[in-house]
């Protein structure tokens, strides 16, 4: 049994690595298309790990939300864009020192707190189960409200990046 574990011990954190790497690929990438691409690895990696977990329910959510709608809309919104690749765009800024600098900052700040925090784990904590029926309920009963505001959001997200995409189009009068 402890071989077993070992290896779901090393490919949980070779896929942890992985995730990193496409998120590096996130911003560090010119291309906005590949950066979408390598934004939905790092959600289905995610998800991955959340199965590694045993979290069934959250990896589900992750691919059907987040990779199968978010990423579907921002990839949509990404083709509608015409002048993304032209050479005359700057693809980087004068603020990646500061970035740095400021993402150093917050690293070590997180660091200092985790090592700093207790972690205590209760056998009442061990214990507790969610079921997929309770959380369910939850999103259609007390949560039902702030999960409608939020698709009214990527909605009218859709819209503009539409509108906005039109405005661009060769031959139409802006006026």
């Amino acid at each position: 049994m402890e071989t077993l574990e070992l290896f779901v011990r090393i490919g949980i954190y070779t896929l942890m690595a992985l995730v990193l790497v496409f998120a590096l690929g996130v911003v560090t990438l010119r291309n906005l298309f590949h950066c979408a691409l390598c934004l939905a690895a790092v959600l289905i990696g995610t998800a991955m790990l959340y199965v590694g977990l045993r979290a069934d329910f959250l990896a589900a959510v992750q691919i059907l939300i987040y990779v199968g709608a978010v990423m579907t809309l921002v990839i949509f919104v990404i083709m509608l864009t015409e002048h993304l690749g032209e050479k005359s765009i700057r693809q980087n800024n004068r603020q990646s020192p500061a970035a740095v600098i400021s993402l150093s900052g917050i690293v070590v700040l997180l660091a200092a707190l985790l090592l700093r925090t207790p972690w205590p784990v209760t056998d009442k904590a061990l214990q507790a189960k969610a079921s997929v029926m309770a959380l369910g309920k939850a999103l259609m009963g007390t949560y039902a409200f702030p999960f409608e505001v939020i698709s009214v959001i990527l909605i009218a997200c859709l819209i503009g990046a539409i509108a906005i995409a039109k405005k661009d189009l060769p031959g139409e009068d802006v006026s």
